[in-house]
């Protein structure tokens, strides 16, 4: 299957720090669905629960599974991700940094907040890309939000944990305040197994609380291009990579985090 990936894809994730790409995975559901749900079964020491009150689902994310469940790993290594990714960051270089499973129980609701990516990771640098896929079809009102043209704001949001709306770090003067989401155009679309929506790092998004009264999967698969490299943040990431050994500046270590492209 030729994958093509067109100029007014480029340009608009480009512009607007967010693009859909209809179908482009489609050959990969069915693989990803079967990790996904051993997944579900068999969550890492990492997983986090959220619950809401007055809702009996629940809302579990998981990070940096790709080793051990072989379906993650067969779509990062031999799909066209990170070729895709290469065109839409226009980086010669595509380095694989983790994955995140997200699983909403019918009637969850548990919305996910408005935030930025970057400030949680170990990484700085502009051409990033993060690849959303939701593994069932997706009404427009429970799919990813994402308020176009954030990802180009001058300082990083101040990340906050979603269970308690703490701080991660100290707040100072590199961070600043949710805008007003109003401010801006909110990119939304109904999607399908197939259908990815990527984003930049630093792309402000969110989601709806799944009120549905049938399961939300969805698989992220983030990489890194040229330009991006380690970041020594004021205390823990998330997730977090405890014993990584770098210093701000390098590139990340590639046994940890493999390179998956190099043109």
């Amino acid at each position: 299957m030729a994958i093509l990936i067109n100029q007014s894809d480029i340009q608009s994730f480009k512009k607007d720090g967010v693009v859909l790409l209809r179908g482009i995975f489609s050959e990969w559901i069915d693989i990803l669905i079967q990790g996904a749900e051993f997944h579900i079964k068999n969550p890492s020491e990492r997983a986090l629960i959220h619950h809401k009150k007055n809702y009996q689902g629940q809302f579990l994310e998981d990070f940096c599974n790709w080793k051990r469940i072989p379906e993650y790993s067969d779509f990062i290594f031999n799909s066209p991700l990170a070729s895709i990714a290469s065109s839409l960051t226009e980086s010669k270089s595509v380095q694989f940094f983790h994955d995140h499973f997200f699983y909403k129980d019918a009637n969850s609701g548990v919305p996910t907040p408005w935030h930025q990516d970057m400030p949680y990771y170990c990484v700085s640098g502009h051409q990033t890309v993060s690849f959303w896929m939701p593994l069932e079809s997706r009404d427009k009102n429970v799919s990813l939000r994402s308020l176009a043209g954030s990802h180009l704001l001058k300082k990083e949001i101040r990340p906050t944990s979603w269970s308690n709306n703490e701080s991660f770090y100290e707040d100072s003067e590199a961070f600043m305040d949710l805008p007003d989401s109003d401010d801006y155009e909110i990119k939304e679309w109904r999607t399908q197994p197939g259908d990815v929506i990527a984003f930049n790092f630093k792309t402000i998004h969110g989601a709806n609380a799944n009120l549905n009264d049938k399961i939300s999967r969805t698989l992220s698969f983030r990489l890194l291009g040229d330009d991006v490299v380690f970041r020594d943040r004021p205390g823990r990431t998330s997730p977090s990579f405890p014993d990584i050994n770098q210093k701000n500046g390098e590139r990340l270590r590639e046994d940890w985090f493999p390179t998956l492209l190099n043109s």
